[in-house]
């Protein structure tokens, strides 16, 4: 079955992955494309993430779905509050009526390895483990990413902004405790899963 993880995190937040194994047919059956997409890849994540959010919420008004300046997608009036990511052949979205969201879905291709002196502080780059450096960089991209998305205004410094300050939990599973601009504390849980991990993040709005 395409969905292969979903979780109520409580009575009004739900959270779900989508493996992506259709044609674009079977999700034009249910969802249309809302702008032009010219590589089929991308058309084929942008409708599982829109067809995920009404797996969540089969109330969900994905037609209504609106694009900020900073490319955050949206509702009016906000009835639900979501956040929306793809990676490979994974889309993952996060819905709740009332709480503040964001979520990521990331893909270990040794990537954020590389690159992680440019989101990641000397504190932070002590948090990594020798064994696990590249499947770590790639966790706490994850969670810059999703904190970045929970933001959703843009002008955020990765490397700045949000600091990693503890992990809890093992490989599997767990909350990476963080602080976003030095004051607010936020935490942020992890599942990894066939090389990917999925983080996401709730506040109160």
């Amino acid at each position: 079955m395409p969905l292969v993880y979903q979780q109520n995190i409580n009575e009004v937040t739900r959270i779900g992955v989508w493996h992506i194994a259709e044609p674009e047919d079977f999700f034009l059956q249910s969802v249309s494309l809302q702008r032009s997409i010219t590589h089929w890849h991308k058309r084929l994540q942008h409708l599982a993430g829109r067809l995920l959010l009404q797996e969540l919420y089969p109330d969900f008004p994905v037609a209504l779905i609106q694009v900020a300046d900073t490319r955050k997608p949206f509702l009016a009036n906000e009835p639900f509050h979501f956040s929306i990511s793809h990676c490979g052949d994974y889309a993952a979205a996060i819905v709740s009526r009332e709480y503040r969201v964001g979520v990521d879905v990331e893909l270990d291709t040794g990537k954020a390895a590389r690159l992680m002196q440019k989101f990641l502080d000397d504190e932070e780059m002590f948090l990594l483990p020798r064994g696990a450096i590249s499947e770590t960089a790639t966790l706490f991209w994850s969670v810059k990413e999703t904190i970045f998305k929970w933001y959703s205004l843009g002008g955020i410094d990765f490397r700045a902004d949000m600091q990693i300050c503890a992990v809890e939990g093992d490989r599997e599973q767990g909350v990476v405790h963080c602080s976003f601009r030095q004051r607010e504390p936020l935490a942020v849980h992890y599942i990894h899963f066939n090389n990917n991990y999925l983080t996401w993040v709730l506040t109160s709005v």
